[in-house]
């Protein structure tokens, strides 16, 4: 099969798109596997359908590096919105269903796209660690000098742990730097850090939060670029209105034989 794909990437997270709106293009877990391998593949952090729905102006449908289907990837909502309006698909507000249910999305005049996410009903603590889901569950650890910290071997020891090793967690280490989050993510699925992570700088957002409830920003900084996240702090465990907020970028496209 000769399949067309096309690349994007959001703050250096990055994605093969397939437009499926026709419904022909079925995909193995082995197959979405070695398309995203960066040695042997195209090479990405995931892969993602664009898939007609009747109620939706898209369906959403991610599959994680290892081919596994995924949980809600952020940036990959973001680059996929993006794809949409590149492909036409053009409302000023856009309604999309992923597996965590249903998003809005707008791209703002200078191209950011801004999604918005679950509510978040629930937090959980672990010795000096935060855990949450935000689309996919996510382990929030403060640290110091993140910059030099390997989060590749400290992450994985996390991810596959006891506790987590059967379902998998995605493990963010976490530094606050001149009034920004500084984040860097061992993602499961990947099996690796990537260069951002929509649904881990979210977590990290809404775990780091120390002020008064109410409306709430946090600049976050990350190796593939800056983001912003906004939300309303109802308390402690619960969070709403909560915007996901960065550039998506397409990188290229092609054909590959599969």
């Amino acid at each position: 099969m000769l399949l067309h794909f096309y690349k994007y990437q959001g703050t250096g997270n990055d994605f093969m798109i397939v437009d499926n709106r026709e419904g022909l293009i079925q995909l193995s877990n082995k197959q979405v596997a070695l398309l995203c391998d960066r040695h042997f593949g195209i090479g990405a952090d995931g892969l993602m359908l664009l898939n007609k729905h009747d109620s939706y102006d898209f369906e959403m449908v991610y599959y994680n590096a290892d081919g596994a289907p995924g949980t809600m990837c952020g940036n990959g909502g973001r680059c996929l919105t993006k794809f949409a309006f590149d492909q036409g698909i053009q409302p000023a507000t856009y309604t999309f269903i992923a597996s965590d249910g249903e998003h809005e999305a707008v791209i703002d005049a200078n191209g950011w796209v801004h999604l918005k996410m679950i509510d978040v009903n629930e937090v959980s603590y672990q010795n000096d660690a935060t855990l949450l889901n935000t689309g996919s569950p996510h382990y929030i650890k403060p640290v110091t000098q993140l910059a030099t910290f390997d989060v590749y071997a400290n992450g994985k020891i996390i991810r596959y742990n006891e506790t987590y090793n059967k379902v998998g967690i995605n493990v963010n280490f976490v530094e606050l730097n001149d009034n920004e989050l500084f984040v860097r993510t061992y993602e499961r699925g990947v099996e690796n850090e990537t260069f951002s992570c929509g649904t881990g700088v979210t977590a990290a957002a809404l775990a780091m939060c120390k002020d008064s409830v109410g409306k709430q920003e946090t600049k976050i900084r990350t190796l593939g670029g800056n983001l912003l996240i906004k939300f309303n702090k109802i308390d402690a465990q619960h969070f709403t209105d909560i915007w996901l907020c960065g550039p998506a970028s397409f990188v290229f496209e092609g054909q590959i034989t599969i």
